[in-house]
């Protein structure tokens, strides 16, 4: 009968070269180049919709208000939610406007105060740029901040006009 023997490599050949390896780390570093741009952009756009969404709905609260109260509520701080002379009620999301939003700073209802006797739904203390907020200007009126019915009120505080005097 024939035995079958059975050889055993001596050699350091089972493993990883330095060259594959920096090739390996060189493809997953241009993988992470590529898609960490795209998943900024779908975040971006994912706050500029929440955004959005949240200032109609918000809006059509406060024209409820006003057509039910024959009045816009008072002037409050942010968060706070006006309660003169009839609380808010409906649709009205109390959770997300006490909560601060998607692009950072807090609701506020302005009522002729600070924003040349216009009454409106600011957001107070926004963290985002200029730019994302040009682009939330663009879906919701005329794409230039200090025209339209959505305007830099001032450096902290943008606004969705809803009287003017």
């Amino acid at each position: 009968m024939s035995t079958i023997s059975l050889r055993f490599r001596n050699d350091a050949t089972c493993g990883f070269t330095l060259v594959e390896i920096m090739i390996v780390v060189v493809i997953i570093g241009l993988l992470a180049a590529l898609a960490i741009p795209a998943f900024q952009r779908v975040q971006r756009a994912s706050q500029n919709a929440r955004v959005i969404n949240d200032w109609r709905v918000f809006s059509q609260a406060f024209e409820i208000y006003n057509t039910v109260n024959g009045t816009w509520p008072n002037n409050v701080g942010p968060g706070v939610i006006p309660t003169t002379p009839v609380s808010m009620s409906g649709d009205f999301k109390a959770a997300t406007w006490q909560a601060v939003t998607a692009i950072g700073g807090r609701w506020n209802w302005d009522n002729g105060l600070s924003s040349g006797n216009n009454a409106g739904i600011s957001i107070s203390g926004y963290t985002c740029e200029d730019a994302q907020l040009a682009e939330i200007d663009a879906k919701i009126d005329d794409g230039d901040l200090t025209t339209g019915n959505f305007v830099q009120v001032s450096s902290t505080r943008v606004m969705l006009i809803m009287a003017r005097p």
